[in-house]
Order: structure tokens, then C-alpha cells, then sequence
């Protein structure tokens, strides 16, 4: 689900719309079959119902897309915390987007069970803002969330 080129270190955020905005586009680039405002849209719409800013500074932002064949993700750790609107009010520098087929519910719910598991912990949290580098990041990435 993560690849190397959907790992991000030290990104500038500024504002919850534009590192959303930032991640759309990143996605439309890398997959044919989507458009940065066919997921944007997507977003943002799972953002009105209630944020995804799940505390401790870290944000799920997520959504089920038509047309999507699997299930792909995003890790960006942001140079600086942005307001995400987070249940604890606290600002966000670790965002983890999810982005999965319509039809797939039950993995949507696993795929974000595991992620809140892994995100709840503070050890897993620390070893994710303390690298230094997109490899070092992935390489954390990649330990934490093998399931």
C-alpha cells in the first residue's frame, strides 16, 4: 500500500485544505485512473463528516473512491504541526492518507484499525518523527505496519 514515492519527509503543510490539496495531486500524478479532484473531493467530503485528526498529532485522512482497483496509502510527516480540527485540538505533523475501493468496507475498517493501533502508540509515533530522511522514514514505516 505504501511505496516509496508516497513516503514524504519534512513536507510543508500550511493549512488542512493545502496539504490535502498536496497529497490529491501527488495521487492524479502517480495513478491514471484518478483525478487530484476526484480525490480531493473525496476527502474533503470525509472531512466534513467529522475529522480525521485522531490526536497525539496524527490525522487519518481517508475515503472509499469509485473506480479505485486497490488500496493505496501516504505517509507525510510535515516540517510543521498544522491545525487538523483534531479531537484533542492539538495540531497535526503526522498524516497517514488512506485512500480505498468503494466496495471494500471491510478493508477500509481493518486497514484503519491497524493504522490507529500502530499511531496510538507513543514509541511508534516518536520513531516516526525522530528520522531524518524519506528512506529513513519508509524503513520505520514499513516495520511499524506489518501486519
Amino acid at each position: 500500500m505504501l511505496s516509496p514515492e508516497r513516503v514524504l519527509q519534512n513536507i510543508e503543510g500550511g493549512s488542512k485544505k493545502r496539504i490535502i490539496e498536496f497529497f490529491s495531486k501527488i495521487i492524479a500524478e502517480s495513478d491514471d485512473d484518478l483525478t487530484a479532484e476526484a480525490v480531493f473531493s473525496g476527502l474533503i467530503g470525509r472531512e466534513r463528516l467529522g475529522s480525521t485528526g485522531i490526536g497525539e498529532g496524527v490525522a487519518i485522512p481517508h475515503c472509499r473512491l469509485a473506480g479505485l482497483q486497490k488500496a493505496i496509502g501516504a505517509l507525510i510527516c510535515l516540517s510543521e504541526p498544522i491545525n487538523f480540527d483534531a479531537i484533542d485540538n492539538r495540531p497535526v505533523d503526522l498524516l497517514f492518507f488512506l485512500l480505498v475501493p468503494e466496495e471494500a468496507c471491510d478493508e477500509h475498517l481493518s486497514t484503519l484499525g491497524t493504522l490507529a493501533e500502530v499511531f496510538s502508540q507513543n514509541e511508534a509515533r516518536e520513531k516516526l518523527r525522530n528520522t531524518h530522511s524519506t528512506e529513513e522514514l519508509l524503513q520505520v514505516a514499513t516495520q511499524l505496519f506489518r501486519t
